[in-house]
């Protein structure tokens, strides 16, 4: 440190954590001691950080990580797309087909049907990313998928072929995965924990487009639906595209007729089939004019 830095009225006196690190690099000398796994720096023994009652640590760093380099991103909102990682995109259809067997054909061409669902997300995620809104110096509608493949990669495509950035917030699972290639690398996350994964969904979010899909699905846009039917959240646009696959495996009256949930919760959402009036749902619930 030079004599001036040692003066500087703004200059920290403590070194930085880099700094500390360096100098034990340089400085340590090899010994029984310091070799010894006791002897690491706590922040960089990743044996210890794995440790069984270190789990609120890791908690809050998963937490804190996506949070600030989101922000140092200039990520004001985000446009969250959520769908199935099973729907091929239209290119795909006539492989999907030619490969079912006697057994999936069913399967295989109830799939086919859904991958105009590729297109509209495609378009959706483009449509808004070529608007570049941008307020208070953020920008806004940034469009996020969990940064798989299918749904999640016609959102990251779409935002990719737009000229814009997206985010992918990937999960660690027993089988291998990786992010779709559309996802901006500086904002593809990876996360162990579902619920900070979740967390990171919403934070942001000013929107949200649900496609057909299975379970990972289901639980995001019903954890979201109770989130704003309790209060928990202000209400946002969730726009619910595929109205004959969800009134197929979801009785939506049934829940009101049961008396489970009112009548006035089946408002919570709206019905999509394209992303012309996915768009206006939102543009006229945020007064945004084109």
């Amino acid at each position: 440190m030079t004599e001036r830095e040692e003066r500087d009225l703004t200059g920290r006196k403590f070194y930085g954590a880099d700094q500390e690190v360096a100098f034990s690099d340089k400085a340590t000398p090899d010994t029984p001691q310091t070799r010894h796994p006791a002897y690491r720096l706590a922040f960089r023994d990743t044996d210890f950080l794995l440790r069984e009652e270190l789990r609120p640590v890791r908690f809050q760093l998963e937490l804190l990580k996506p949070e600030m380099l989101l922000d140092e991103a200039g990520v004001g909102s985000t446009l969250v797309m959520y769908g199935s990682a099973r729907i091929p995109s239209p290119d795909h259809v006539d492989a999907l087909l030619k490969n079912a067997t006697d057994e999936n054909r069913v399967v295989a061409e109830r799939l086919a049907a859904k991958a105009k669902y590729y297109d509209e997300a495609y378009r959706l995620a483009r449509m808004v990313s070529e608007r570049a809104i941008v307020q208070d110096g953020k920008r806004q509608f940034v469009i996020t998928s969990g940064g798989g493949p299918s749904i999640m990669e016609a959102a990251n495509r779409g935002a990719s072929e737009a000229g814009a950035e997206s985010i992918g917030l990937n999960i660690v699972l027993p089988h291998e995965q990786a992010p779709n290639q559309y996802v901006t690398p500086y904002l593809s996350f990876q996360f162990h924990y579902f619920a900070l994964r979740k967390m990171h969904f919403l934070l942001r979010a000013k929107a949200v487009a649900v496609f057909p899909g299975g379970f990972g699905t289901f639980d995001e846009f019903f954890e979201l639906l109770t989130l704003i039917q309790t209060g928990k959240m202000k209400p946002m646009p969730i726009l619910l595209f595929g109205k004959d696959f969800w009134t197929r495996v979801i009785d939506w009256d049934a829940f009101a007729e049961e008396g489970v949930i009112s009548r006035d919760d089946l408002n919570l959402f709206r019905w999509c089939e394209t992303a012309e009036e996915a768009w206006g749902h939102i543009a006229g619930f945020y007064d945004i004019q084109d």
